[in-house]
């Protein structure tokens, strides 16, 4: 039997199309139901909906603002005691000014530096909240438990930088240039000097925390750590040769904290991996 016999078809071809009839004038006057206009335009809705990111705008603007607040209470505290703390920062060196305008330049650039440092704790929160609805449960999970241990982390490297580091680094420096020279320093080169040998440590001292959540999302591993240990002290070592003064005492004290987190983060790693066989078994 020819399945496309007519009348009597089960298949049809594409080009089995009919032809559209055309309407009478009575039903090309019929009123279109209000709900099928509903459906056409809910069905060519975009992909971003208008109301929803408008709604993340707001949001962030904000925690921009309150981010904001946060840094100029900061800025405006920093900056009206400073009398009171610069003693402190400077360890009583003498350091020279080169005009009058680099002493307003010079105050507004170290309280705006210790402003944001200090706000920094607050901004991350802020910028948490942000964020916190549209991530993962893991990750959610993972930045929630480890947020307060990387705050202390950061502070433990620039604590380390400016108790450790900076003092030997610059008196190293000073000696070798007293040898031939009269060494005066300025404000600025002294605060630039300070800035780099503190904060690049406290980024590094987070080396745990980046290698335990590479291996919570499973790009990371303890054997796979161990097989580029060799490349990766190399790579440390051109690291805290650009991001420290030119001296060997600096990068040398810069590179053995950076080798002992490393093999901190493989102990860490390797702890979180036999702790998740053994919850799987």
């Amino acid at each position: 039997m020819d399945p496309y016999e007519e009348g009597k078809r089960k298949y049809l071809s594409p080009l089995d199309k009919k032809e559209a009839e055309p309407l009478t004038p009575m039903e090309a006057f019929v009123e279109v139901p209000v709900e099928t206009i509903e459906q056409n335009v809910v069905a060519d809705e975009p992909l971003f909906p208008i109301a929803s990111l408008l709604e993340h705008l707001t949001e962030l603007r904000k925690q921009i603002i309150k981010g904001l607040f946060v840094f100029i209470l900061f800025f405006i505290i920093v900056f009206s005691t400073i009398n009171i703390w610069f003693p402190y920062v400077t360890r009583g060196h003498s350091l020279i000014i080169l005009g009058p305008l680099e002493v307003v330049k010079f105050y507004m650039t170290i309280s705006t530096t210790l402003a944001f440092g200090l706000s920094m704790p607050f901004l991350v929160h802020f910028l948490w909240s942000f964020v916190k609805p549209g991530l993962k449960e893991e990750e959610s999970r993972f930045l929630g438990l480890y947020a307060p241990v990387m705050l202390i982390l950061f502070l433990s490297g620039v604590a380390f930088g400016y108790f450790i580091v900076n003092p030997l680094s610059y008196s190293f420096l000073v000696s070798v240039g007293a040898t031939n020279f009269d060494v005066m320093v300025s404000a600025n080169e002294y605060m630039h000097f300070l800035v780099m040998t503190t904060v690049p440590l406290g980024l590094l001292f987070e080396l745990p925390i980046v290698a335990l959540f590479l291996s919570s999302i499973g790009i990371l591993t303890a054997e796979s750590m161990k097989k580029i240990r060799g490349w990766s002290y190399i790579g440390m070592g051109v690291g805290s040769a650009l991001i420290t003064p030119p001296d060997f005492i600096s990068q040398l004290l810069i590179l053995i904290p950076m080798i002992i987190l490393y093999e901190i983060s493989i102990y860490l790693v390797k702890r979180i991996e036999r702790k998740q066989i053994e919850s799987t078994a």
